[in-house]
């Protein structure tokens, strides 16, 4: 007996009516983006993992799949390699690609390739999918979609507070009650400092990072293995539950950081960015909130995540400034800020909460019923008629019992069921079922068009 066929863990196949969910996702990103001004590009799949390599910090790199060379792989790899078991080097031998992690590290690559055209400041957005090699878990997936935005060549905090309302008015059309909570990576460094632990910046943003995973205790038994006193945890955990409104937070970290020059800068950013976005009024919470961190090395300023409210989730949306990306690849002084929405989380979080539209799910808005040749081609002509104006229709491609053609349209709920018998046909008319409530009409072509255009044209 053949083995029964499947897909990798962390991957996922989409029906017809669960794609027609992910599209209204997708389009209520993609409108959003174009109205605020954000212009599509896409990039490869695989990159140079020369390009991909160290951008993620020490987690993020293993994280990467690597695409074994073409042809003989093995060829340059050396016998005492093996026999080491020297993993990063027969990688760095075997493989010279690997699938994308995100779509920001591609795309700073692509604003250093493309930079002689393209008008600065530059405004992006991306809808495609990535991949990372973690451990399947709920709301955790090997293979999934990013929507990205991104603004490169401005420094200005505008720039923030802009993503900030789209984020508002993107989880405002799909029905989604939010937290948008923010911090600072200059306020993490400035808390750095203060506890005397400068040079752990990275150590300690990695494992705060982790604080809604594993939880406060776990990650300082992390801190101080990675060489933390017990003395600087003790002194960061209060700042990591730090309570109040933003305005008493942003105090209380001004008093804090007094001594810190980076510190007070980061305080002072926060404060512009959530005092712009109060100014423009949001549906949406924001909150500051000093734990966050994002663990990606490549953020240097603002730091953005979001969190639906009444599902248990992972962040669905998230970003910042990264003002040294593009430096790697050779171009300096370019600053960037973006931001990602997780689709495949926000597809979890809307099938839970059910807050679909009812109509995304029916494709076809009419099928006509087929009775034989000389009527079925009739009702082709009709067909041809109803695509032209837009509305989406289909002819049953069998002269079938009646019983199963019937049966297909509720099956895939489609709305109006058109009859095209012999005295239809004699007549050069159409009978419009309404399946919703069995009522029926007889009209012709073109009052066939004119009806169905008017109520579910594309």
């Amino acid at each position: 007996m053949a083995q029964k066929p499947g897909i990798p863990k962390g991957t996922r196949d989409f029906s017809p009516a669960e794609m027609a969910r992910r599209n209204y996702i997708f389009d209520t990103i993609r409108e959003t983006f174009r109205l605020f001004g954000y212009k599509q590009i896409e990039t490869p799949a695989m990159e140079n993992l020369s390009t991909l390599m160290g951008k993620y910090g020490e987690e993020g790199d293993k994280l990467l799949f690597k695409i074994l060379n073409s042809g003989d792989f093995m060829k340059s790899v050396k016998p005492e390699d093996i026999e080491a078991n020297n993993l990063p080097r027969l990688t760095n031998e075997m493989c010279e690609k690997g699938l994308r992690y995100d779509l920001t590290v591609p795309f700073a690559r692509f604003v250093v390739q493309h930079r002689q055209d393209l008008q600065m400041p530059f405004k992006r957005f991306q809808i495609q999918p990535v991949w990372r090699a973690d451990r399947p878990q709920k709301g955790r997936y090997r293979e999934f979609y990013q929507c990205d935005a991104d603004v490169v060549g401005s420094d200005s905090l505008n720039n923030e507070i802009e993503l900030m309302s789209l984020i508002d008015m993107v989880m405002k059309r799909l029905g989604i009650r939010t937290v948008i909570k923010v911090n600072n990576r200059k306020v993490l460094t400035g808390i750095a400092e203060m506890i005397g632990e400068a040079d752990k910046i990275v150590d300690i943003t990695v494992a705060i990072d982790k604080i809604d995973k594993i939880g406060i205790d776990n990650v300082n038994v992390e801190l101080l293995s990675k060489g933390l006193s017990e003395k600087a945890v003790a002194a960061l955990r209060p700042l990591l539950e730090m309570e109040g409104d933003n305005a008493a937070k942003l105090d209380t970290l001004a008093a804090l950081l007094k001594d810190s020059e980076t510190g007070l800068k980061g305080v002072e950013e926060l404060r512009e960015v959530i005092s712009g976005i109060d100014a423009l009024g949001h549906d949406c919470d924001v909150e500051l909130d000093v734990s966050l961190a994002r663990g990606l090395n490549y953020y240097t300023g603002t730091i953005i995540e979001v969190k639906a409210r009444d599902v248990e989730i992972g962040s669905i949306t998230g970003g910042g400034r990264y003002d040294n990306l593009t430096g790697v690849f050779g171009v300096s002084g370019l600053s960037g800020v973006g931001i990602s929405f997780g689709a495949d989380r926000i597809y979890d979080v809307l099938n839970q909460l059910e807050l679909y539209p009812a109509e995304i799910t029916s494709a076809v808005k009419v099928m006509f019923v087929n009775f034989g040749k000389e009527e079925s081609a009739f009702a082709a002509r009709c067909v041809k008629a109803l695509r032209e104006a837009g509305v989406s229709a289909q002819l049953y491609p069998d002269a079938a019992k009646m019983k199963k053609q019937m049966a297909l349209a509720n099956a895939e709920g489609i709305p109006y069921v058109a009859i095209v018998g012999e005295t239809e046909l004699k007549e050069g008319k159409v009978t419009l079922k309404r399946m919703a409530d069995g009522s029926q009409e007889i009209v012709t072509p073109a009052e066939l068009t004119d009806i169905l255009s008017k109520e579910c044209a594309i």
